[in-house]
């Protein structure tokens, strides 16, 4: 339970690429540290301890160290996609070792981020396009199964238009409006999100149904749409900011609008680890059905009904209060 070594040595040779680095034919520590820019003899003996874990293999003759299968898995290109988590230039692995902070989160329940980088997780991102392209791009990962699926399970069609707020790059929406091709929408989200949104959309051959606006979701949101989306949002913020959220969509849609909420629900699908990384790295939780309602009812919405859309994520339909 006290080894660092193997989770810190795996998270160093992801981001130094090594994997992909050494390939199929193997290369030696040296060769390995050139192209890194790393010390021969330190980079060796963190190889060494990978080959003891079963990450990587060396052949004794020539010095060759070589990827096995549970190694190929940090591969950029691996189906697994688990190097953006462990890429410590990337925005999820970069937010994972937060994480030696946990001590302070639990001693005074605020984000251990912050106190590790000086700034919030959302002003990284906005400050280092690198961390926001890699935050997109995990996100797109993240939902290629998801998209889908909740595409199809939910009833969209019944819908002129859809505001995905904070809906990143699009492919969420993108996937929607490919199953129902009587939907129109727009994406709002931070400036480079917002772009490559725009090329998703034309790329997709959606232009003509499909925009996006540059903005935050805590500033009044453009009106018009009959249903507001919110994928994987709350989960990210405390209470009070999720009330700022839920009332500006409540604000946007049309006076019978729909607010749809879809999340990693508790007892639905969740996990301890993640909850826990949302505390660490936002502040955020995952909530229950009923917290989340009663979250909406603060903001004059009414929970109209509920269910899993995929594997691990539920939708929360809201309508607006007549009450």
């Amino acid at each position: 339970m006290a080894d660092l070594a193997t989770p810190m040595s795996i998270r160093v040779a992801a981001t130094l690429g090594l994997v992909e680095r050494a390939g199929s034919g193997g290369a030696t520590a040296a060769q390995l540290a050139a192209e890194t820019g790393t010390s021969a003899p330190a980079l060796r003996r963190m190889l060494d301890h990978l080959v003891t874990v079963g990450v990587f293999d060396v052949d004794p003759d020539s010095g060759r160290y070589r990827p096995t299968g549970l190694g190929a898995q940090m591969s950029a290109d691996a189906p697994q996609g688990v190097k953006p988590l462990l890429d410590i230039t990337c925005a999820g692995g970069r937010a994972e070792l937060a994480f030696v902070d946990l001590l302070e989160t639990i001693t005074t329940d605020s984000p251990a981020y912050v106190r590790r980088y000086g700034r919030d997780f959302w002003a990284d991102l906005e400050a280092d396009p690198k961390l926001r392209s890699s935050f997109d791009a995990q996100m797109e990962w993240r939902f290629q199964a998801h998209a889908p699926q909740i595409a199809d399970r939910f009833d969209w069609g019944r819908f002129t238009e859809i505001l995905d707020v904070g809906g990143g790059d699009g492919n969420l929406l993108a996937a929607i409006l490919r199953a129902h091709p009587g939907v129109r929408g727009r994406v709002l989200d931070y400036a480079p999100s917002v772009a490559a949104a725009a090329s998703r959309f034309e790329a997709a051959g959606l232009a003509d149904r499909a925009g996006a606006v540059s903005g935050s979701f805590f500033d009044p949101l453009p009106e018009g749409a009959d249903a507001c989306l919110l994928s994987d949002i709350l989960h990210d913020w405390d209470d009070e900011n999720s009330r700022k959220i839920l009332a500006g969509c409540r604000q946007a849609v049309t006076p019978n609008g729909t607010v749809v909420v879809i999340e990693p629900v508790r007892g639905r699908g969740d996990s301890t680890g993640i909850d826990l990384f949302m505390l660490m790295c936002f502040g955020g939780r995952e909530r229950t059905v009923e917290e989340l309602a009663e979250l909406a009812a603060g903001c004059g919405l009414e929970l109209a009904g509920s269910g899993p859309v995929s594997e691990g994520r539920t939708a929360l339909e809201f309508r607006v209060s007549t009450s």
